[in-house]
């Protein structure tokens, strides 16, 4: 349905929003919901808020995505509360509907949220220098340890099988077997690729099976344009969009983080000479996160941080693949194969990775050595 046609004025009307409403305007990259800046003048001041309409054609019950945001919203505001001149733009906070629920269901069947806007941040698609990433990585880590006494049984899944590995390699098998609109022809070298690479795919979830690793609350969405920064310190300051929050292992939030952090290609980059993995900036990125996971991590999880940057790359290029198969149904393309350039570029990335893992071992192992000695 087009964005367009939404009434922003009347949806808004259904929460406890404060004044008039002035304006709204779409925004965000998102590839799943529609965004919208929604803004109303109480007396002379502006009040901001966030409108989002959640895709319940990609979250089947958009009430348990609304369940596990309360959960975990609720819960590390409590948390804030303890801690002395804590930031309250540190978590999100949701608008109640009139009638104290937290979403609305309009007439057309759209499912609706409401968040007060975090004012004096900013957010962006990719980290700049290393120092971004390093900022992302703690706050990552942060909101971890914030939910790491929450428990996980508490959430329910908001897309069942989601990082699951071996679930996803299934269905791309018989997408190809299918190939429905007769576009393997058009990739049978990353094809045959991702065929060869079936061993990977289990590593992670066998151990979770046999309890190597636990299962955490995690955000499973780790972008970097996820990442609020403050506009006075330019630190990071919140993690939004909690969508995919839900039982997992925090492998799969620091694999997507070395994902979108570490290149500065363009997530659906056509040269693949331009898309490497930044050393530095994965130095960054792994200090950041390992000065705040340190307290939490088990050595099992540490000593798979590196693959985990190949295996969620790999998925997500699978993902990629995948809907390029089956004719583009999950994710928004605005462009011709733009879905098959995207899985290309996930691709290199997975070799070079895979180029530099040695090296990137080295700078996991650095960072837990020192910043462990330093926190004695």
């Amino acid at each position: 349905m087009s964005t367009l046609s939404f009434d922003i004025s009347s949806i808004s009307s259904h929460f406890q929003v404060e004044g008039r409403f002035t304006r709204a305007e779409l925004c965000g990259s998102g590839h799943i919901n529609d965004t919208f800046f929604v803004e109303f003048k109480p007396k002379r001041k502006i009040k901001r808020y966030v409108l989002q309409r959640i895709n319940h054609f990609v979250f089947k019950e958009p009430e348990v995505v609304v369940e596990n945001m309360v959960l975990v919203t609720e819960h590390i505001t409590k948390k804030l509360s303890l801690i002395p001149e804590s930031d309250y733009r540190e978590c999100i906070r949701m608008v109640p509907t009139q009638e104290g629920n937290w979403f609305y269901r309009s007439e057309d069947g759209n499912y609706w949220r409401c968040l007060h806007f975090i004012e004096r941040t900013y957010n962006r698609d990719n980290a700049e220098i290393p120092e971004d990433a390093s900022e992302a990585g703690r706050i990552f880590a942060r909101f971890q340890n914030f939910l790491s006494d929450l428990n996980v049984n508490d959430l329910k899944e908001t897309i069942p099988h989601f990082h699951h590995t071996p679930t996803r390699f299934a269905k791309f098998q018989e997408i190809v077997s299918l190939d429905t609109f007769n576009r393997a022809k058009t990739c049978r070298k990353e094809i045959d690729w991702v065929l060869g690479k079936e061993p990977m795919t289990k590593i992670i979830t066998s151990k979770l099976a046999d309890g190597s690793i636990p299962t955490r609350v995690t955000h499973n969405d780790t972008k970097f344009n996820n990442v609020l920064f403050c506009e006075d310190s330019d630190k990071a300051i919140c993690v939004t969009d909690l969508d995919t929050v839900m039982p997992g292992t925090i492998l799969y939030d620091f694999g997507d983080q070395i994902r979108t952090t570490t290149s500065h290609a363009a997530e659906d980059e056509k040269d693949l000479n331009k898309v490497v993995i930044d050393l530095d900036m994965f130095q960054g990125l792994t200090r950041g996160y390992i000065s705040e996971a340190i307290t939490f991590l088990k050595k099992q999880e540490i000593d798979l941080l590196v693959f985990s940057g190949q295996l969620i790359t790999f998925q997500i290029g699978l993902r990629f693949l995948t809907d390029y198969l089956e004719g583009d149904v999950y994710f928004k393309t605005h462009r011709e194969c733009q879905n098959l350039d995207r899985a290309r570029a996930q691709f290199a990335l997975v070799m070079s990775m895979e180029k530099n893992e040695e090296i990137m071992q080295s700078i996991v192992n650095k960072a837990v050595s020192e910043i462990s000695l330093n926190q004695k």
